[in-house]
Parts: structure tokens; C-alpha cells; sequence
């Protein structure tokens, strides 16, 4: 098992703006996809990912996972909380 650090890196920014995009997916219309196929398919990206990271770090792969996701913000860009009481209020 080889670590090379900027392969390190370069996977967990994917791994992040892949969730961060499944994310905004739970909020956000998705064209031309279903809001459930869209989160899928970032979901199985962030797997393979994983698999790969796993091949660089070991085991260590999903602690480094889990601290790259703990900075991505929990509210989606743009979303206020007015927004999230106007869209309970049409539900």
C-alpha cells in the first residue's frame, strides 16, 4: 500500500464535492434525472472513490472520509431557513 499524499488529497476533494453535490440534490431540481437516481449516482461515486482512497490508506480511508465531510456546511448555498418554513407550510 503506497500513500501518495496529493492522490490522498486529490480523492477526499472529490469525495467532498461529490456529497456536497448529493447534498444539494435533497434541495435543488435535478434536469433531466430523478432527485432519487441523481443522489444514487453521486452516492455509488463516492464509493468508488472510497475503494480507491481504501488502496492508498488502508484502513485509515474512512476516518479521513469522515473528517473531510464534518466541513461541509449542513445547509445547501443559497437555502435559508424562511425557505425550508415556506416549503413545510406547502406541504
Amino acid at each position: 500500500m503506497q500513500q501518495n499524499p496529493s492522490d490522498v488529497a486529490r480523492l477526499l476533494e472529490l469525495i467532498d464535492a461529490e456529497y456536497a453535490a448529493a447534498k444539494r440534490g435533497l434541495s435543488e431540481p435535478a434536469i433531466g434525472v430523478s432527485q432519487h437516481q441523481f443522489i444514487t449516482a453521486k452516492m455509488e461515486r463516492m464509493e468508488l472513490l472510497h475503494q480507491e482512497l481504501r488502496s492508498h490508506v488502508g484502513e485509515q480511508a474512512m476516518v479521513l472520509i469522515a473528517q473531510a465531510l464534518d466541513t461541509v456546511p449542513n445547509e445547501v448555498p443559497g437555502e435559508t431557513d424562511n425557505h425550508n418554513n415556506e416549503m413545510h407550510e406547502q406541504l
